[in-house]
């Protein structure tokens, strides 16, 4: 078969948009099943002591719609993501037919209770200080900003310490 130069380029081409097809198709991966949870928490655990700060454990799966809108809304609008980079050293905690971490869940007194994706804050002893339903923080099919951001200001350390209410005087 004799391949001209237009049946080459029309080759190409066709190799090119079903490549870019592919690759539009294909969803982040956010979750890794094969980590070990556990281990991707004792290490944020220390970094948060030495950062000051709290750890953000969103526990869902790549197959989740919702923790993928997520991840897209708290990376990607500036202020969501100056408060998580100020306050918290956010881990992402597999939950999918290929490993449901069930033994670190329990640990955490089973979060997927809520659904996914949820939420639990550590402290920076790697305490479970709160466990967030994500479905409080929605509006419409998204998610509403302005409650995320309350929920990010009302458990961050600042928010926590006992110094910010104490009275004057005492």
């Amino acid at each position: 078969m004799k391949l001209t130069t237009f049946n080459f380029f029309l080759l190409l081409c066709f190799s090119a948009a079903f490549t870019i097809t592919v690759k539009a198709q294909e969803k982040p991966k956010l979750y890794n099943p094969e980590a070990d949870a556990q281990a991707d928490v004792q290490s944020a655990v220390k970094k948060a002591q030495a950062e000051g700060k709290h750890v953000f454990l969103q526990i869902g799966g790549n197959w989740c719609s919702w923790c993928l809108k997520f991840n897209k809304l708290s990376t990607t609008d500036v202020q969501i993501d100056s408060l998580f980079k100020a306050s918290y050293i956010v881990t992402h905690v597999n939950y999918s037919k290929e490993n449901m971490n069930l033994a670190f869940l329990e640990k955490l007194h089973y979060p997927q209770r809520f659904g996914f994706p949820v939420f639990v804050i550590l402290n920076d002893k790697g305490e479970r200080i709160h466990t967030q339903n994500s479905a409080y923080l929605e509006k419409g099919d998204g998610y509403d900003k302005a409650k995320i951001m309350e929920f990010l200001g009302a458990w961050n350390k600042n928010a926590l310490d006992p110094k910010q209410y104490k009275r004057a005087g005492n």
